[in-house]
């Protein structure tokens, strides 16, 4: 406003002159500056009249500008737009912004089913747009009571969107008493999962990933069925390949998951009660391998004493074997015998 008091109008505005506006000017371009002109007292202003529809109007204005991008919200506003006022559908939508018909589906959704309450707090920071898009809209469909709810915990919790996909997830799969207790308390939910990445981040990291995997596959298989017309023999080839490989490695991770759980993760020792007799097939134990060392190091004796607690648990006797006794000998080389 001080700009165009000192100056005057720098920029004309854009209107557009067709039948959807009764043959009058639709202003494309320009409401704040016709504000503040409408304050300074003006009553004229200078336009540029664009020879086209409205509609392909805001398509060039919205190509045209150089400011930053526009919200999520702004980009919802618009497409309402021209989806109320021109007809436009889901897929002439996503033509004319050169964007996937999901994308428009769910910009369109943040401004239709969300309440004025939760958008609000999207405008404001409190909540994320890509987070309101991804849990809350699926929640306003099923529910518009839980979902103002579940934004309210939200806020409150200050939750990233890591959290917000738990506490969704977890209100998706519970029965109706455990969504009435998460939707109550939900820092009690969010707290026993914080726990658990702190203690196992590593294992964490994996869950994540393999549900992001999962995610993507399923989204690959929605897209599959209408980009099959497309696709011709080699690339059909190639996504066969693909498809493949992806279904190796998944059977790689899944036979190390099993190898690992098939693993005992505590090894067997021997105790003080072990007779020291092996099973046929069996390596040697560690006392056994330990007597046939100090066997060969004592070679030159003639006698060789073994200690009782390794060959009779209940006695604390000794027994003397000579040294040309075949049992003996089987000690010194350390291979399988009977026990005295």
């Amino acid at each position: 406003m001080a700009s165009l008091a000192e100056s005057g109008q720098q920029t004309p505005i854009v209107v557009v002159l067709g039948a959807e506006a009764g043959e009058r000017y639709l202003v494309i371009d320009g409401h704040k500056r016709i504000a503040a002109l409408k304050h300074l007292g003006r009553d004229t202003i200078e336009a540029t009249v664009w020879r086209m529809s409205a509609a392909e109007a805001l398509l060039l204005e919205r190509s045209l500008r150089c400011r930053p991008q526009e919200s999520a919200l702004e980009q919802g506003w618009l497409l309402v737009e021209m989806e109320r006022s021109f007809g436009y559908g889901l897929e002439e939508l996503a033509r004319r912004f050169d964007r996937s018909v999901s994308w428009v589906s769910r910009r369109l959704a943040l401004v239709e089913l969300l309440p004025e309450s939760i958008q609000q707090q999207v405008r404001e920071g409190k909540l994320g747009a890509q987070l309101a898009m991804k849990y809350l809209v699926p929640l306003a469909r099923v529910s518009l009571e839980d979902c103002v709810r579940m934004a309210s915990a939200l806020v409150q919790q200050r939750c990233n969107t890591r959290e917000a996909g738990q506490l969704y997830a977890a209100w998706r799969e519970g029965s109706r008493v455990v969504r009435e207790r998460i939707l109550a308390e939900p820092e009690l939910f969010l707290k026993t999962q914080r726990q658990v990445p702190a203690s196992r981040p590593a294992a964490a990291g994996v869950e994540r990933d393999l549900e992001m995997a999962v995610a993507i596959l399923r989204r690959t298989g929605r897209r599959l069925a209408a980009a099959l017309p497309e696709m011709d023999g080699p690339r059909q080839e190639q996504a066969q390949r693909q498809i493949a490989s992806a279904r190796q490695e998944l059977e790689r991770m899944a036979a190390r998951i099993g190898k690992e759980q098939a693993t005992p993760h505590v090894e067997p020792s021997p105790t003080h009660r072990d007779s020291g007799t092996e099973c046929k097939g069996s390596e040697p134990t560690r006392d056994r391998a330990r007597v046939a060392t100090v066997a060969l190091e004592r070679t030159q004796s003639s006698t060789l004493e073994l200690d009782a607690d390794s060959g009779n648990p209940t006695g604390g006797e000794s027994r003397t074997l000579s040294a040309t006794d075949p049992r003996a000998l089987d000690l010194l080389q350390g291979e399988p015998g009977a026990s005295p």
